[in-house]
C-alpha cells in the first residue's frame, strides 16, 4: 500500500465514491485526484466538486463530455443496430470505456500510481472499467474497495460516512431508496432493492423520470423526419444538431410518448443472472429509424452479415471490450457497410410505438422498375426464376430421391 502515493478516482460525489475518496485516504495514504463525467446524466456536477474539495482533494477534474460520448461511443455502436439479448441498448454499458479512457488518460497526466473506482464486485461495471484501463495504459495498478474494504453492508457504510462527517441522502439513511439508478444522456437504469424480485412490477413512483406513462400519452400522434449521413443521424426535423443535441432531442421527444421503457432480466458477465429497468426512449427510436434506412441503402448480404455479427459485437460491448482488437476489427467492418446509408426516415409516435412511415434515399438500391407488380417493360424476365429455382432445389431434389430409393421394402423371391 505504501507504494500508492497518487490514485485518480472516478468520482461521482454520491455516497460510495465519497466514502471510498475518505477511505483511500485512510487506507493508502496517498493523493487523490478526482475525476467526475457529465456523460449528460441530468444532476448538478458542481456539488461534487465542493465535496471533493472538504476532503483535501487538490486537482478535481469534472469534464462534459457529452459530445465525445454521443459522436465517439453511441453512434458507432448504432451503426451496428446493437441490441443485448435481443433487448437492452446497451446505455450503462457504452458509458464505461469513456470513462476508463479518461481515467487512464488523467493518470499518466498527472502521473498517478493507480485508478480508482466504485463498481461493486458482483456487477459488470469492474470489468468494463478495468479491460478498458488495462487496454489502454498494461501497467495501470487498478483500486477496487469493493472488492478489499470490510464496508460490505449498508450500516457499516453510513457509520463510516457518520465518523468522517461525509454527507448522506436522507433516503439512503432511511432505508427508503427502493433502488440504486444510473443515468446517461442515452437512458436510466434502475436496479437493485424491490426490483430484485423479477416477478415483482416496478414501483409506481420513483422510477420512469423520463417517459410518460402511455396511458397519459398524447392522444394525438406525432410525425418526426431524422436525416442520416454515413450512417449516423445528423438532422431532425431538418433542423443539424451536434451528437448529442439530437440524442436530447430524441428522448425529449420519446420520452413525451411513452417510448423505450424495458424490463429486462439479463446475463451479466460475472455468471449471475440481474433484473434491471431501462428507459431508452431516443435509443429506442434511433435504432428503428436507423435500421429503416438501411433497409433501402444496404446490400442483402451485407445486411444479414451485420446482423449475424451483431450479437457478438453487443456481447463484446456488454462485456467490456471496448478496446479489443476484436471489437476494433468489428467496427472497421461496420463503419464501411455504413458508407452509403445516408438520406431520410419519416417516423410516427404514439403511445409507446415507433412507426415507420417512409424512407428515401439517393443511396437507394430500391428498383420499383423491377419490383412492381405492375408491367414491368422487361426490366424482370420472370421466366429465369424457374431455372433459378430448380438449381437452388437440386441438392434438396437429390436427397428426396435418395431416400425413396432406400425406402422403397425389397422383392420377396417366389419360393
Amino acid at each position: 500500500m505504501s507504494k500508492i502515493k497518487k490514485v485518480v478516482l472516478a468520482y461521482s460525489g454520491g455516497l460510495d465514491t465519497s466514502v471510498i475518496l475518505k477511505w483511500l485516504q485512510d487506507e493508502y495514504r496517498c493523493e487523490v485526484i478526482t475525476f467526475t463525467a457529465d456523460i449528460g446524466q441530468g444532476e448538478e456536477l458542481e456539488p461534487a466538486r465542493a465535496k471533493a474539495k472538504k476532503f483535501g482533494v487538490k486537482k478535481i477534474y469534472v469534464e462534459d463530455l457529452r459530445e465525445e460520448f454521443v459522436r465517439d461511443f453511441v453512434f458507432p455502436m448504432f451503426r451496428a443496430n446493437t441490441v443485448y439479448e435481443g433487448e437492452y441498448l446497451l446505455g450503462t454499458s457504452i458509458a464505461r470505456p469513456l470513462i476508463a479512457k479518461r481515467l487512464v488518460e488523467i493518470a499518466q497526466a498527472e502521473k498517478a500510481d493507480a485508478i480508482s473506482h466504485g463498481a461493486t464486485g458482483k456487477g459488470n461495471d469492474q470489468v468494463r472499467f478495468e479491460l478498458g484501463a488495462y487496454a489502454l495504459m498494461p501497467g495501470v495498478h487498478v483500486i477496487a474497495p469493493w472488492r478489499e474494504w470490510d464496508l460490505l453492508s449498508r450500516d457499516k457504510l453510513l457509520a463510516y460516512a457518520d465518523q468522517h462527517g461525509i454527507p448522506v441522502d436522507y433516503k439512503k439513511r432511511k432505508g427508503e431508496a427502493p433502488f440504486s439508478m444510473d443515468a446517461n444522456l442515452l437512458h436510466i437504469s434502475y436496479e437493485g432493492g424491490v426490483l430484485e424480485d423479477p416477478n415483482r412490477a416496478p414501483p409506481e413512483s420513483g422510477m420512469w423520470r423520463i417517459t410518460t406513462p402511455v396511458e397519459k400519452a398524447p392522444n394525438k400522434a406525432e410525425e418526426i423526419e431524422l436525416e442520416f449521413s454515413r450512417g449516423d443521424l445528423c438532422a431532425i426535423n431538418g433542423k443539424k444538431m451536434k451528437a448529442h443535441e439530437l440524442l436530447a432531442e430524441l428522448n425529449r421527444l420519446g420520452g413525451k410518448h411513452g417510448i423505450g421503457r424495458l424490463d429486462l432480466v439479463e446475463n451479466r458477465y460475472v455468471g449471475m443472472k440481474s433484473r434491471g429497468c431501462y428507459e431508452t426512449p431516443g435509443g429506442t427510436i434511433l435504432l428503428r429509424a436507423h435500421r429503416a434506412i438501411e433497409s433501402i441503402t444496404l446490400d442483402r448480404e451485407v445486411a444479414h452479415l451485420k446482423d449475424d455479427l451483431m450479437p457478438r459485437y453487443a456481447s463484446l460491448i456488454y462485456n467490456g471490450y471496448w478496446w479489443s482488437p476484436e471489437r476494433l476489427a468489428l467496427q472497421v467492418l461496420i463503419d464501411h457497410t455504413q458508407q452509403r446509408v445516408t438520406g431520410h426516415v419519416r417516423l410516427k409516435l404514439f403511445k409507446g410505438h415507433v412507426i415507420v412511415l417512409g424512407r428515401k434515399s439517393k443511396e437507394s438500391l430500391f428498383d420499383a422498375r423491377i419490383s412492381t407488380f405492375d408491367d414491368d417493360g422487361g426490366a424482370y424476365n420472370q421466366a429465369d426464376a424457374g431455372g433459378f429455382i430448380k438449381l437452388n432445389a437440386l441438392r434438396m431434389r437429390i436427397a428426396a430421391a435418395k431416400r425413396s430409393q432406400t425406402s422403397r421394402p425389397a422383392s420377396r423371391k417366389k419360393s
